[in-house]
């Protein structure tokens, strides 16, 4: 008779880690407190036999842990934090946390995030740092336009930084305090300009050859920025029945509570990649023209308001997006193209 496959649950944290090992009948067999470390990690998992089922949790810093128990031969699972809330237990601590994980897996009832592969990983740090470089030169731009306002300079130009800009900007009678912050503030955002340009290019790169990048920026609105955002956080589209459910995971559908003849609908959850939902939202802002996405949006806005409309016009969106990742081409887009 083949042997079953044992189970193990970690409780990750940035220095330590709490291990616990079960049967498939549930007894317990091994609690082990660990510094964090490939080597006595991997040593841990030894002890569980061959391919045994291996939980943690999608906490800080991951990804080593994942890495280090699938080289090992486990069959790892990692917990969604907000699917698995254990939170209003009176006793909590790392080993009951384990422990919780390994039973919820063992009894199949483990709600799971989704792993992606090394490369994908590798992709998604240079979208979300160029993402979060852009996020950081915005507040510097913003400190600029506040310093002008300090000295009551008025900006007559569409675009502050660029050339008519900088020439307001030099031309300005500022005390020497604000001219020097000024002066400061825009060598830092030239800085910033630099960095992310080389992350756009290394992205650019990166998806050369992928055929739903290239697919999916034939939807009005969708550039190489936001392409990359879709390819880079979404991943492996198959993973998903359909664009319903990529919508629902984008965090684009509304909640909804249903006990007994009681039901109630409400606001989009957000529960999901912000960074997808930040993409399709604004790609609907970007259309030109009666395109599909536009003509949806504006309809509903008519009847139910501007973000409304928005939200809806992203999840049609999120749908092209869906069929040019799933079949590196949009049929409907070519028909009426």
């Amino acid at each position: 008779m083949e042997a079953r496959p044992q189970y193990v649950g970690v409780d990750l944290h940035r220095r330590r880690s709490v291990i616990v090992r079960k049967n498939h009948a549930g007894e317990l067999l091994e609690t082990v407190q660990i510094d964090n470390d490939p080597l006595s990690l991997a040593g841990v998992l030894a002890a569980a036999g061959e391919h045994p089922e291996v939980v943690l949790e999608a906490t800080y810093g991951w990804y080593w842990a994942a890495d280090v128990l699938a080289g090992a031969g486990g069959s790892v699972h990692l917990a969604h934090p907000l699917g698995n809330n254990w939170g209003n237990r009176r006793v909590k601590n790392d080993e009951r946390d384990a422990t919780d994980l390994v039973d919820l897996l063992r009894l199949g009832r483990l709600a799971e995030a989704y792993i992606a592969p090394p490369a994908l990983r590798e992709l998604r740090e240079l979208v979300r740092h160029r993402a979060k470089l852009v996020a950081l030169r915005s507040g510097l731009k913003a400190q600029v336009h506040a310093v002008l306002a300090k000295e009551g300079v008025a900006v007559a130009v569409k675009d502050l930084f660029g050339v008519a800009g900088r020439v307001l900007i030099a031309e300005a009678d500022l005390a020497p305090a604000y001219k020097d912050r000024i002066c400061s503030l825009l060598g830092l955002i030239d800085h910033f300009d630099a960095e992310i340009d080389c992350f756009a290019e290394q992205v650019e790169v990166a998806l050369a050859d992928d055929a739903g990048y290239r697919a999916i920026q034939q939807i009005p609105g969708v550039g190489p920025v936001l392409a990359a955002v879709f390819v880079a956080e979404i991943g492996d589209v198959s993973r998903f029945g359909g664009p319903a459910q990529l919508a629902s995971w984008a965090g684009l559908t509304p909640r909804h509570r249903e006990s007994d003849t009681h039901v109630s609908r409400g606001h989009i959850t957000k529960q999901g990649s912000r960074l997808v939902r930040w993409a399709a939202v604004e790609a609907v802002g970007r259309q030109r023209g009666a395109t599909p996405v536009a003509t949806l949006s504006h309809r509903v806005a008519d009847r139910r308001g501007r973000p409304i409309g928005r939200v809806a016009g992203a999840r049609k969106l999120l749908t092209l997006v869906y069929y040019g990742l799933r079949d590196g081409e949009i049929r409907c887009l070519a028909k009426t193209g």
